[in-house]
C-alpha cells in the first residue's frame, strides 16, 4: 500500500509558498522529453501546449534540437534561464545524479515520473534513498516518484504537468490523490459533471512532497473552496491530522479511504483488535478532525458540485420546491435520513404563496407549484423560503414541462441563487436530447445551480452541505483528566513486565504478552475503574478462604500465562454459592489446566442481572489508541455491536458512542428493564482514554464484560496486552 511520508517540515505558510515552484512554475524544464509521440516526455510537452501554459518550456534532449516545434537542449545546464520546475522522465538509475544537476542549476521543485524505486524493493530503495540525499543536500524538493504530477487550471498558469487526458476548466475544486487512476478518474468524473477544477497533484510514491503538504497547500489557496482527497492510509497520520485540522476549519474536505471492506488483523488476540478491521483508524482520522468522508466516488463528486457553488447552511431546516409529486416524496424521504427536517411555513408565508400560486397549487412545505408552473411561480416560492427565518436551504425539483418557458424559470432560479443567502440544489429532470432544454440546463449551470439527474442525489449532495455545517459547529471539547489516579504504582507494574534489552539474566521476556490478572486488576484500579472484588490464590484452601472473604456467590477463573480465552476452555465457572462448589470448580481446573505453568486461581465476585457491555483498546502505528465500545459478553464478536473512537476521547465523543451502537436503547431499559448508569459507563471510557494515552506500552486492553448497573457499573473481566 503507498502511504505518505514528509520530509519533516513545519506545515505553516512558509512551506507552502515553498511549493510555489510545483504548483505555479513560471518555467518548466522537462527532463527526457521525446520526439516519440507516445511517450510520457512528448505527451506532458503536448499537453502543456495543448493547455497553454502560459511559462516557457524546456525540453531536455541529449539528440533532438526541437521537440514539438519547442527547441531542445542537451542539457539544463544550457538552459540560458532560471527553471522553477522540472520533470524526470528517465531510467531511476540515472535519477540521483540529475537531482544533483537539479540542485546545481537551482531548480527548487522536481516531478519524478519514472518508476524503479521504493516499489520495486530493496535496489530501488537505495536509488529512492540516494536521490533523496541529494534532494536534501541541495534544497530541492521531490514529487513522486512514480507518479501523474501536477495540474493548476489557473488561467494565469495553465500548468498542465502531467501525463492525464482530462482537460478541465477553471473551477474552485482541488484534488490530490495517492492513486493516479482513482485521481484521473475523479478528475474525469468532475469534467463529465461540467465542474470546475483549480489544481491536481497525484504523487505516487509519496518521498518527500506528501500529503499533508499538499492539503495545507490547498488550505492557504484563496481559489479552492474544496477539496478532494482519496488516500490508502497514512504512514505519519499525526502530521496529516495537524495539517488538515486547520485546513478542515476552513474549507470542507471530502475524502475518500479505499480497503474498507477487508478483515481485520486474524492474529489479533484481543476482541478490539479482531474488530477493528483493517485501518479502522483512517475513517476515525476523518471524523475526529472534521472531515466529509465518503464510500462512493460518485456521490463525493456530486458533493463536490455543491460545494462549488453554494454556501454553507446555517442549520438543518429544509425548504421544498417542485412542480412533480413523486420525486418530492422520494427527495423527502434521503433528506430526512440526512438530518435535514422541512419545518411547517409562517402564516405570512403560506398568505403570500397563496396569492401567488395557481389555485391548484399545494400550500406547505413541500411547495407544489405544479406542473403548469411558471418563472412567477418559481419565483415566488424562492423568495417565500428566502425570508422564512426557519428555512436553512432549499430543495427544488424541476421538470421541464412542455408547456411552460423553462429558459425563464431558470433564469429566475440563477438570480436568487446568485443572492448567495441560502444554499439550493436543483434536481433537473429533462430530455437532454432536445436543443430547447439543453438551454434551459445551460442557464442554471452557468448561474451556478448544482444540477441533478435524480432526487436522491440531489437530496445527498444537500445532505453534505448540512453535514459540513454540523462539523463546523460541532465542539468536542478538551479530553478529560482525572487528578485521583495513581500514574506511578501502573509505571512500576508497567516496568516489571517490559523486556529490558540490557537484561542478561536469561529469564524469558514477557514483551508483548498478557500481564496477570492481577497486574490487570492493579492497574485499573489505579484508574480509579471499579472492579469486581477478587483474591489471586494458589490452593483449594485460600480459594475457598477468599470466597468467604469476598462473599458468595462467586467466580473462579483459571490463571495461567497459557490461558487467553478462558470462557472458551473451561477457565471460568460462575455463580459458585457455597464452598463445595470452589472445591468442585478448582478439582475440574487441575485436571483440565494441571500441565500449565504457575497455575492459580482468580475468586472474584458474581454480579448477576446488569447489562454486559465492553470496551477496548487497540494500538495503532504512529497514531493514539482506538477505543472500542459496545455490548460484551460471550456474543461481542458474533453480533458486533461495537463503536469506535480516536483517543483521547472527550466527554461528548464518550456520550456520542454510548449512542451510536445499535442497541443504544437498552442502556436506557426496555420492557420494565432498568437502564443502567450512563454517566459511569462514560466515566470508564474516559478514564481507560487516559490510562492508554500515559502509557503507549498497553496494546490491547478488552474489559469484557463490564457489567452496568442502575447505580453502578464493575468491570468483571479485563486483559492488558504490552
Amino acid at each position: 500500500m503507498n502511504s505518505q511520508t514528509s520530509t519533516g517540515k513545519m506545515l505553516d505558510n512558509t512551506m507552502a509558498h515553498e511549493l510555489d515552484s510545483l504548483f505555479k512554475p513560471r518555467s518548466i524544464a522537462i527532463i527526457g522529453a521525446s520526439s516519440k509521440e507516445l511517450s510520457i516526455g512528448n505527451v506532458i510537452i503536448k499537453n502543456l501546449v495543448h493547455y497553454n501554459y502560459t511559462g516557457k518550456i524546456y525540453p531536455i534532449n541529449l539528440k533532438e534540437s526541437e521537440i514539438r516545434n519547442i527547441k531542445a537542449y542537451p542539457t539544463i545546464f544550457d538552459v540560458p534561464d532560471e527553471i522553477d520546475l522540472a520533470h524526470i522522465i528517465i531510467p531511476s538509475k540515472f535519477v540521483p545524479q540529475i537531482i544533483e544537476d537539479c540542485g546545481k542549476k537551482g531548480i527548487k521543485s522536481v516531478i519524478i515520473n519514472s518508476a524503479g524505486f521504493s516499489e520495486m524493493g530493496e535496489e530501488g530503495v537505495a536509488l529512492q534513498n540516494e536521490f533523496l540525499a541529494k534532494a536534501k543536500e541541495y534544497g530541492v524538493r521531490i514529487f513522486g516518484p512514480n507518479c501523474q504530477g501536477i495540474i493548476n487550471a489557473d488561467p494565469q498558469f495553465n500548468a498542465y504537468c502531467d501525463f492525464t487526458f482530462t482537460f478541465p476548466k477553471p473551477g474552485s475544486i482541488s484534488i490530490v490523490a495517492l492513486s493516479g487512476g482513482v485521481g484521473a478518474f475523479i478528475m474525469q468524473s468532475l469534467f463529465d459533471l461540467d465542474i470546475g477544477m483549480r489544481m491536481y497533484a497525484s504523487n505516487g510514491n509519496a518521498c518527500d512532497i506528501s500529503i499533508s503538504e499538499v492539503v495545507t497547500y490547498y488550505g492557504e489557496d484563496e481559489g479552492t473552496k474544496a477539496i478532494i482527497l482519496y488516500t490508502e492510509g497514512f504512514r505519519n497520520p499525526r502530521e496529516f491530522i495537524a495539517a488538515a485540522n486547520r485546513v478542515s476549519k476552513q474549507k470542507p474536505i471530502l475524502a475518500m479511504k479505499s480497503g474498507r471492506t477487508e478483515e481485520g488483523a486474524k492474529a489479533a488476540a484481543s476482541h478490539t483488535g479482531s474488530l477493528a478491521g483493517v485501518d479502522i483508524a483512517t475513517e476515525l482520522i476523518f471524523e475526529k478532525i472534521g472531515i466529509l468522508s465518503f464510500d462512493n466516488e460518485e456521490e463525493m463528486c456530486q458533493a463536490a458540485m455543491a460545494f462549488s457553488t453554494q454556501p454553507i447552511p446555517k442549520g438543518n431546516k429544509v425548504g421544498i420546491i417542485t412542480n412533480t409529486g413523486g420525486p418530492a416524496v422520494i427527495a423527502t424521504d434521503e433528506l430526512i435520513s440526512a438530518g435535514l427536517q422541512l419545518p411547517n411555513l409562517s402564516t405570512k408565508a403560506i398568505q403570500k404563496l397563496k396569492e401567488t400560486q395557481l389555485p391548484e397549487a399545494s400550500i406547505g412545505n413541500p411547495i407544489d407549484v405544479v406542473a403548469t408552473g411558471g418563472a412567477i411561480h418559481f419565483r415566488s416560492a424562492l423568495d417565500v423560503l428566502m425570508e422564512e427565518e426557519q428555512i436553512d436551504c432549499i430543495y427544488i425539483n424541476f421538470v421541464t414541462a412542455p408547456f411552460t418557458d423553462t429558459d425563464e424559470v431558470a433564469r429566475n432560479i440563477v438570480a436568487v441563487n446568485k443572492l448567495r443567502r441560502k444554499p439550493m440544489v436543483c434536481n433537473f429532470m429533462t430530455n437532454m436530447s432536445m436543443e430547447r432544454y439543453q438551454t434551459t440546463a445551460k442557464i442554471l449551470k452557468d448561474g451556478g445551480v448544482p444540477c441533478y439527474s435524480f432526487p436522491t442525489t440531489a437530496a445527498k449532495a444537500l445532505g453534505s452541505l448540512y453535514k459540513f455545517h454540523k462539523i463546523q459547529s460541532r465542539d468536542i471539547g478538551k479530553a478529560k483528566t482525572f487528578p485521583d489516579i495513581d500514574k506511578a504504582k501502573v509505571e512500576k507494574i508497567i516496568s516489571r513486565n517490559t523486556f529490558k534489552k540490557n537484561d542478561t539474566s536469561g529469564e524469558p521476556s514477557s514483551n508483548g504478552n498478557f500481564l496477570s490478572s492481577a497486574d490487570v486488576y492493579e492497574i485499573l484500579g489505579a484508574y480509579g475503574i471499579a472492579v469486581a472484588n477478587w483474591r489471586m490464590v494458589s490452593t483449594t484452601d485460600e480459594a475457598v478462604k477468599a470466597a468467604n472473604e469476598i462473599g458468595f456467590p462467586v467466580v473462579v477463573k483459571a490463571e495461567a500465562k497459557a490461558i487467553v480465552h478462558k470462557s472458551d476452555m473451561g477457565g471460568v465457572v460462575i455463580n459458585l454459592k457455597s464452598a463445595s462448589e470452589v472445591i468442585a470448580a478448582i478439582d475440574e481446573m487441575k485436571l483440565t489446566f494441571g500441565s500449565s505453568e504457575n497455575l492459580q486461581f482468580l475468586v472474584q465476585k458474581f454480579l448477576p442481572g446488569g447489562r454486559e457491555l465492553i470496551v477496548g483498546v487497540a494500538a495503532q502505528p504512529e497514531l493514539e489508541p482506538l477505543i472500542m465500545f459496545g455490548l460484551g459478553g460471550v456474543f461481542v464478536e458474533i453480533l458486533k455491536d461495537v463503536v469506535f473512537k480516536l483517543s483521547p476521547l472527550t466527554e461528548l465523543e464518550a456520550d456520542e458512542m454510548l449512542s451510536s451502537i445499535k442497541a443504544s436503547k437498552l442502556l436506557d431499559g426496555v420492557r420494565g428493564q432498568k437502564g443502567v448508569n450512563k454517566a459511569r459507563v462514560i466515566e470508564i471510557l474516559l478514564r481507560i482514554s487516559q490510562l492508554v494515552n500515559d502509557f503507549p506500552q498497553i496494546q490491547e486492553m478488552d474489559l469484557n464484560p463490564i457489567m452496568a448497573f442502575e447505580d453502578k457499573t464493575i468491570a468483571v473481566d479485563a486483559r492488558i496486552k504490552i
